[in-house]
């Protein structure tokens, strides 16, 4: 075997590695749910882990537009009717945090990190 191929097969075998470790983490990942529906939040509570990193899935299961938005957590995600998305936080510090619906002034939830 040449040692270009080596080399080849080296590279392959660590990206597949990473790959492996990146996957695993992504897998252990609390993943909490949130539902926006035309004009609620659903929980008007939403409890994650503090000093975690988590995901947050939303499903917008309305037949309007929703923007999930946070100006104390600096994050904002538009989502069209019928769309799920997800947003990945590295960490909460303990607290309440207010979240609300851009496009439904009256939605509006708390994010609590415990």
């Amino acid at each position: 075997m040449s040692r270009q191929s080596c080399s080849v097969r080296l590279v392959i075998a660590l990206l597949a590695l990473v790959g492996a470790a990146t996957s695993a983490r992504a897998d252990d990942m609390p993943v909490i749910k949130v539902e926006m529906r035309d004009g609620v939040i659903l929980p008007a509570v939403i409890e994650v882990p503090a000093n975690t990193r988590f995901k947050l899935e939303i499903a917008n299961t309305g037949q309007s537009p929703v923007e999930f938005e946070s100006v104390e957590l600096k994050r904002e995600k538009a989502l069209a009717a019928g769309s799920t998305s997800a947003i990945v936080f590295r960490t909460l510090d303990p607290g309440t945090y207010q979240v609300f619906d851009d496009f439904h002034p009256e939605a509006k939830a708390a994010l609590v990190a415990k």
